[in-house]
């Protein structure tokens, strides 16, 4: 099978899907004459022109708004933040427009429209450009909110959110946008809340999703040299949560870590853990384990950076207190 980029899977799942319903347009900054910031949209202006692959001013609220407004009336946008840290000038149109307008127009309208781009760190780039929002938006009733965490799943599950006839938040990483996996040339779609088995054990379950995935497989196959087998999920959607097949890894292995980006307070990991000691209590062996970002604003300094987000060495050092072997 093929190896394509990461940038390249989402780039043919929005292609393959304009050319499949005319009424899909792709928005935002530098997307059209520069081929985009990370240059997902490459070559997409010129196959489709400037009515459907449309710069925008450099205005978040405002061509969030006008993306939700289209929406509402017959097409299916996907609106790119070239960083969801600039979404934040726009939340209040994804929060209270894009997420209530069905519930709020008694079923009269619904919003399709997908808002996808960059999340979380990429290097040096300071406390206002490196943050993760998955929890915030996966905290509001009518989004859905998907973290891919390799070029096949991103292409599947992004084909599935255009069509979806809800908004969809479609988060990516920076750092993948050139990481290569295998993609079919055929079409295929992802369900939207479905958890995928990256690997298979029966000493602890990892539960992650998006980039960090990466640091749990690193610390998965170094445990795996001390005779510890991992049950790794990526839950690739945060809203709604694939709860069953957590349920069904935790029933084999007893012990539960959970890796995120994300700060502590409030994340997706608090809502497992949660969720664990509520309905997987006679199952637990062990008391929970997470391993997030630091409690603190992402600084600058690359020894810093290495310090606050998770890492391979926290995961291990976490599953072997799950394990009691520290």
């Amino acid at each position: 099978m093929r190896e394509i980029q990461f940038r390249q899977a989402l780039n043919e799942a929005m292609s393959e899907e304009m050319r499949r319903d005319n009424t899909v347009v792709l928005m935002g900054e530098e997307v059209a004459e520069y081929n985009g910031a990370y240059k997902v949209s490459q070559g997409m202006l010129e196959e489709f022109g400037e009515d459907r692959i449309i710069d925008t001013p450099i205005s978040e609220l405002g061509f969030t708004g006008l993306g939700i407004g289209a929406a509402m009336n017959g097409t299916r946008p996907i609106v790119e933040f070239m960083t969801f840290n600039f979404s934040l000038v726009a939340i209040d149109q994804i929060i209270n427009s894009a997420a209530k307008m069905m519930a709020m127009s008694g079923g009269q309208y619904n919003v399709p429209i997908v808002f996808r781009g960059a999340t979380g760190n990429a290097g040096q780039l300071g406390a206002q450009h490196s943050q993760n929002f998955e929890n915030w938006f996966a905290n509001t009733p009518g989004l859905k909110v998907v973290v891919p965490s390799n070029p096949y799943d991103a292409k599947g599950l992004l084909k599935t959110a255009i069509r979806d006839e809800d908004p969809v938040i479609f988060m990516e990483s920076e750092l993948m946008y050139g990481d290569k996996g295998e993609v079919p040339e055929e079409e295929y779609l992802i369900p939207i809340g479905e958890a995928r088995m990256h690997r298979t054990g029966s000493d602890v379950t990892f539960i992650t999703f998006g980039k960090i995935l990466k640091v749990a497989d690193q610390a998965a196959a170094e445990l795996e040299k001390e005779g510890i087998s991992v049950d790794l999920i990526d839950l690739r959607t945060v809203r709604p949560i694939d709860y069953d097949a957590i349920m069904e890894s935790i029933k084999k292995t007893n012990r539960a870590v959970i890796i995120e980006e994300a700060w502590p307070l409030s994340s997706i990991s608090a809502e497992l853990t949660y969720y664990l000691q509520r309905y997987a209590f006679d199952y637990l062996d062990a008391p929970i384990e997470r391993v997030t970002n630091r409690d603190i604003p992402l600084h600058y300094a690359p020894t810093l950076i290495e310090e606050t987000l998770p890492n391979a060495e926290r995961v291990i050092k976490a599953a072997k207190r799950a394990l009691y072997k520290d």
